[in-house]
């Protein structure tokens, strides 16, 4: 999570983390937020997995979240 509406900050650090590995996945962090929500949150078109949260449309800072999976070794 980053309190940054760069995209450099943001899903430009994902695509980096993200780039020549196939040991680490993307899960959804849009349902991850509709599922703790006490009510329901508006997270607009944005790309799917990843939230962006704005002060004019949520009361927040402008918070980022993606959530990264490690795959662990079997």
């Amino acid at each position: 999570m980053t309190c940054s509406p760069h995209l450099a900050e943001t899903s430009g650090v994902v695509e980096e983390v993200l780039r020549g590995r196939d040991d680490v996945s993307v899960l959804d962090a849009r349902a991850t937020i509709a599922s703790v929500a006490q009510s329901e949150i508006d997270l607009g078109d944005g790309d799917g997995l990843h939230a962006q949260l704005w002060p004019h449309r949520h009361g927040t800072d402008a918070m980022f979240l993606a959530l990264l999976q490690k795959q662990t070794a079997t």
